[in-house]
């Protein structure tokens, strides 16, 4: 059975006082939780260390939320993306899940509500990949191979 601290969460967000007190809060909830500031480091980060469900800001300096996105989907298709934003627009919010976003959340967003959506992605992520390798024992390896790549058809 999956334990919070099983959970290896990266948040990503330019305002470092939000990002360090809701890092603090989660790792209250035991969640194994990593930080960075901005979107070429969140590359950076999940290419070393690649997290379960990344909790990412839209509007920071440098690369916005919605192309580390893309580059997140393009090479890490099962990682889980959860955008948080005080700056998001009901078109980000398509983009986003059009992209294989998990969920688009609004700042402020309830601290048990961020935990509740983070537990459902990761859930979700095991899920399919559960499901992939039943298929690839079977010998189904071109159905495991979509499960693992083909997150925005499920949804």
């Amino acid at each position: 059975m999956k334990k919070n601290k099983d959970i290896k969460v990266l948040l990503v967000d330019d305002e470092r006082d939000f990002v360090d007190t809701l890092a603090q809060r989660l790792k209250m909830r035991d969640l194994n939780v990593s930080t960075v500031y901005d979107g070429e480091q969140a590359l950076s980060f999940i290419k070393g260390i690649e997290p379960d469900v990344m909790v990412l800001d839209l509007k920071m300096p440098g690369l916005h939320g919605i192309d580390v996105l893309r580059e997140v989907k393009k090479h890490y298709r099962h990682m889980q993306v959860i955008i948080l934003t005080g700056h998001g627009t009901d078109r980000d919010a398509e983009e986003a899940k059009m992209l294989g976003g998990f969920d688009f959340m609004r700042k402020p967003a309830d601290i048990d509500t961020i935990v509740q959506r983070i537990n459902e992605a990761y859930s979700e992520k095991i899920e399919r990949m559960m499901t992939a390798i039943a298929f690839a024992e079977e010998g189904e390896f071109e159905t495991a191979r979509k499960i693992m790549t083909k997150q925005e058809e499920e949804k």
